[in-house]
């Protein structure tokens, strides 16, 4: 099934400002969350609206959806997860936390904080040499995370002891209070101050974890990175995050990939730039130069007459596309290197060559430099 376009999703134009793809994404949220809406597709509706602000909120994302389309997003890894929240976790976004209301007998704000709830997601920086990411590479990443404590199993409580139903909101984990509000009368839910929210209480904590039911541990593991990856890349390991609560699923682990700057190389999406530099009498009559490449020293023909800023392309030199056994090319720019100094010989060689060809000069409409920002992006 092919996915709507993200703007049509969230009702707003092309150009709409971050404030305006904000608001329309807090209207159609409240609008159609499971937890408030009757509309039998509102389940769908949410998940493709959350979504879709999820990349357009996002300035890379937005810049490579609105170039590519969906396409653009491969490299991105997965959108967020918005699935799991309730309309209380919506209003936090923006600035209304900490409020739940009952609107109509439905609960329309408040989750219990004993609900199984999703693990945050964790990142992790890793840095790549410019080889590793052409060729890819298997990396160790070494992390720190959050995990059930094994001394009460993350109960909080010392073994043998156990927590014991919270008095004041008699084991529901919420307390309810009227209130008069723009919108009318409505009930307040917020988490009772005694448990947080538990609807229990840990008279005796666990020792080894001081009553939180986790413990932060150190972690390490081999990931394979394909060829063709680049700063920016980001990739995901399902379920290497932050550990669920009561019971809900891990987080997930990014992976941020920076690529090291490299002596001789520059990248442009899966070509190698390469600036070469040749004496003018290989320039004037040709020659076969060797040049580094990211495969090893490769040979180049440099045609007769070859002019300062040509680029010449050596097939298949560059980087491997991500999913595909295709390669990029390496893109030779030529600089004919003038000599500062002359022995008397050579001196005497290009003053009978100058003689021969003259003293007429020709205005060029561009120059080297400009090549040069071409070549580059710059």
């Amino acid at each position: 099934m092919s996915q709507r376009d993200y703007y049509e999703v969230l009702n707003v134009p092309k150009n709409a400002s971050g404030d305006e793809i904000k608001s329309s994404f807090r209207n159609l949220a409240r609008q159609y969350h499971p937890d408030v809406s009757d509309a039998p597709d509102a389940e769908e509706r949410f998940k493709e609206i959350n979504e879709a602000y999820a990349v357009l909120s996002d300035v890379e994302k937005r810049a490579a959806y609105d170039r590519y389309g969906h396409a653009g997003l491969n490299g991105f890894g997965g959108a967020p997860d918005f699935s799991n929240l309730d309309i209380d976790d919506i209003l936090n976004m923006f600035g209304f936390g900490g409020m739940g209301f009952d609107f109509g007998g439905r609960r329309g704000g408040r989750r219990r904080a004993n609900q199984p709830r999703r693990g945050a997601d964790l990142q992790y920086n890793l840095n790549l040499t410019f080889e590793e990411a052409v060729f890819g590479v298997e990396k160790e990443v070494e992390f720190v995370r959050d995990e059930v404590c094994e001394h009460c199993n993350g109960s909080k409580a010392e073994p043998g002891t156990s927590a014991v139903r919270c008095t004041t909101c008699n084991g529901q984990g919420e307390v309810r209070q009227s209130r008069q509000t723009l919108f009318g009368s409505m009930v307040q839910v917020t988490d009772c101050p005694t448990c947080q929210g538990q609807g229990e209480i840990v008279e005796t904590p666990c020792k080894v974890c001081s009553g939180r039911g986790i413990v932060r541990v150190t972690r390490s593991k081999k990931v394979e990175l394909p060829g063709g990856v680049d700063t920016g890349t980001r990739i995901r390991l399902n379920g290497e995050g932050q550990p669920g609560q009561n019971g809900g699923p891990n987080g997930d682990l990014y992976l941020s990939v920076r690529v090291e700057n490299h002596k001789f190389f520059h990248r442009r999406e899966y070509d190698i730039l390469l600036n070469l530099d040749i004496n003018i009498a290989q320039a004037t009559l040709g020659a076969d130069v060797e040049v580094p490449t990211v495969d090893g020293l490769e040979k180049l023909s440099i045609p007769a007459g070859t002019q300062p800023g040509k680029v010449l392309h050596m097939r298949g030199k560059g980087v491997p596309h991500l999913r595909s056994d295709r390669r990029g090319d390496q893109l030779v720019m030529i600089n004919v290197e003038v000599p500062k100094r002359l022995n008397g010989e050579q001196r005497e060689l290009l003053e009978k060559l100058a003689d021969s060809l003259g003293t007429e000069v020709k205005p060029q409409e561009r120059s080297i430099l400009d090549s040069i920002r071409d070549f580059f992006g710059a």
